[in-house]
């Protein structure tokens, strides 16, 4: 097919320029595989070329994950997402916010709504104030990685509710760690660590054998190893430690990040999307009822939230962000084809995820570049696609 081969020249392309030493792609539609392309290598040093099964750390696109397992909690009667952090994790009562004239009391708690519309005023390291206290709690957490006694979740989520918040709850949008605080709160409800609540609720019953914290030995030769650009534009493996997430995942981590710890393959997670596309079920397995799905995927911020999204990451005008997703609102307002209420999001390392419910079609992306997001060739397969349709 013409628009195959073209998809393929473009991934092809990047890989020749070093924008990533290899990339996978996954279209579906109807929960129907339509394609699945790859170009390049998933580990330089040893040869070992993309595969449909290549298993990604996924960063952030752990959060919709950590997301559904606060739906499958809402929905069951386990958690009001008016509900205070402080009733789960005590150390966010009588939280303090950064001001220009100092510390002064957040005027209310922190919502798990304001967890899943990061508009809780958590950070991720940064240089200002309340970025640097987390990017202490993360230093200690990456200092035990190896030790006698790892950071669990919970504790991590203790840590954070002690530093402080980069505005008032609610006011504003800032991308933090309030997906790693509501893993902690599954973790509390739930009566599970996290992995073993997913694995149970989400991961075993949508067949998802390849999605975990870790990846077992018997599946290291499948993982694709994670590079850097350097600054002559030369791709470097880079085995550091980012956001206390282990460069090896061998063991299954007692910190398990619900913002940035999950791996797992495009087939994987292409079952994932497909559920939530069919209105929470799969394979005649139900995880979410559709009314839970439609709240899920339908959010949208506060208007002072909404600003600052806009503000902050240009390549989501005409989207808003909720339940850690990003929704297509006004698709005529973004420089990309997009769909009226297309949802998903991406990870560090160039890992993304969109549904169409309009079309019923997933796109899913694989990469493991530093700092990448949502990336140039993203957009471009995007609009290769959508353009052809």
């Amino acid at each position: 097919m013409e628009l195959w081969t073209r998809m393929q020249e473009c991934m092809d392309e990047a890989v020749q320029k070093q924008e990533m030493t290899g990339v996978n792609l996954l279209i579906a539609r109807g929960g129907e595989v339509l394609a699945e392309l790859q170009s390049g290598l998933a580990d330089r040093e040893r040869g070992i070329p993309m595969a449909r099964d290549t298993i990604f750390r996924m960063y952030s696109m752990t959060k919709p994950i950590t997301a559904c397992a606060a739906m499958i909690l809402m929905e069951r009667g386990e958690l009001d997402f008016y509900d205070w952090v402080e009733n789960y994790i005590p150390s966010f009562h009588g939280q303090k916010v950064v001001t220009g004239a100092g510390m002064e009391s957040a005027c209310r708690g922190v919502s798990l709504r304001d967890l899943l519309t990061m508009s809780s005023g958590l950070a991720y390291p940064d240089a200002d104030e309340a970025g640097q206290a987390v990017a202490r709690v993360y230093e200690e957490a990456i200092s035990r990685l190896d030790g006698e006694v790892e950071m669990s979740t919970l504790e991590f989520a203790e840590k954070i509710g002690r530093t402080p918040l980069s505005f008032q709850p609610g006011r504003a949008f800032r991308y933090g760690t309030s997906a790693d605080v509501l893993g902690a709160v599954v973790e509390v409800v739930s009566g599970k660590r996290l992995g073993d609540f997913l694995r149970d609720e989400i991961f075993k019953p949508l067949g998802m054998h390849d999605t975990a914290f870790y990846v077992p030995r018997g599946k290291q030769h499948r993982r694709a190893m994670t590079y850097r650009r350097m600054p002559d534009g030369t791709l470097a493996r880079d085995p550091s430690t980012n956001l206390a997430i282990s460069d090896t995942l061998t063991r299954d981590p007692l910190f398990q990040s619900g913002g940035a710890g999950l791996c797992s393959t495009l087939p994987d997670y292409a079952r994932f999307a497909a559920m939530l596309l069919r209105g929470g079920e799969l394979d005649g397995v139900r995880i979410l009822r559709p009314k839970t799905v439609e709240f899920f995927t339908r959010a949208r911020l506060d208007e002072g939230p909404q600003r600052s999204l806009e503000a902050g990451w240009p390549t989501l005008s005409g989207f808003s962000y909720g339940n850690l997703l990003r929704v297509c609102r006004d698709p005529g307002r973004n420089g990309s084809v997009c769909t009226p209420g297309e949802y998903g999001w991406d990870g560090w390392l160039g890992t993304c995820f969109s549904n169409h419910p309009a079309e019923g079609i997933t796109v899913l992306m694989g990469m493991q570049t530093c700092d990448s997001g949502n990336t140039n060739l993203n957009r471009r397969l995007h609009n290769l696609l959508f353009t052809s349709l």
